[in-house]
């Protein structure tokens, strides 16, 4: 599989003065979740796994690194309806094209967890529809708790998910540095795109909330590792 167009419009297109009206709003997301789910992964980056040398080779390393990077691709999919949900409900056009632009390289990591699990011969998870539909809600709620409560939320979920990354990373087989080399990038964007919402003003989110946050990534990705 090819990387080469993001699926969401470049950067350059998303003006924080421009006042959508209610159907811009709901044609946006919309249409996100049909390439999402439905259209051909392509990413604006190279793929990190280019020229490097397959090593996983038995057929039960091969199904457990599928496993795997299909629990990634479920975490991709998430990622995508959460900041389309948070910018759907966004109150500040600024905040808006922000949570837009992370999104475009959540659309890069989408495209490479699938290219790998493609590559090892595996399938992605037949309940991305349930990925893509509740992480929207869960996105759209942050996303009406304001906008410094909704950078926080961005903020705690890529500090989760590094986490669930670096795990990852010790249970890939050593010699395996196509995965790893896609899991580090993507580790190494989700830190920024935490660093970033911090930045721009996200407050930390209460205990509760982030325990929350815990179990139902937990739930999603137990789910993902066998369906």
């Amino acid at each position: 599989m090819h990387c080469a167009v993001p699926t969401s419009a470049a950067p350059a297109d998303i003006r924080p003065d421009r006042v959508l009206s209610l159907m811009d709003r709901l044609i946006e997301p919309a249409d996100q979740a049909l390439k999402v789910l439905f259209g051909t992964p392509r990413c604006a980056r190279a793929y990190p796994a280019e020229n490097i040398e397959e090593t996983v080779l038995l057929p039960t390393e091969r199904r457990e690194v599928a496993a795997l990077m299909r629990v990634n691709h479920s975490g991709e999919i998430a990622a995508q309806a959460l900041y389309h949900g948070q910018a759907f409900v966004a109150g500040n056009a600024a905040t808006r094209a922000a949570l837009l632009e992370a999104g475009l390289e959540e659309t890069d990591h989408l495209a490479w967890c699938a290219t790998r699990v493609q590559e090892l011969g595996g399938r992605t998870s037949m309940l991305a529809p349930v990925w893509f539909a509740g992480s929207f809600t869960i996105g759209a709620l942050a996303g009406l708790a304001g906008d410094k409560t909704s950078l926080g939320f961005v903020a705690e979920t890529e500090r989760q998910v590094v986490e669930h990354l670096d795990e990852h990373l010790r249970l890939l087989p050593h010699d395996d540095a196509r995965t790893r080399a896609i899991v580090h990038q993507m580790s190494e964007d989700e830190e920024r795109h935490g660093n970033n919402a911090r930045l721009a003003g996200g407050t930390e989110l209460p205990k509760i909330a982030r325990a929350l946050m815990k179990l139902t990534a937990k739930v999603m990705t137990r789910s993902a590792y066998w369906l």
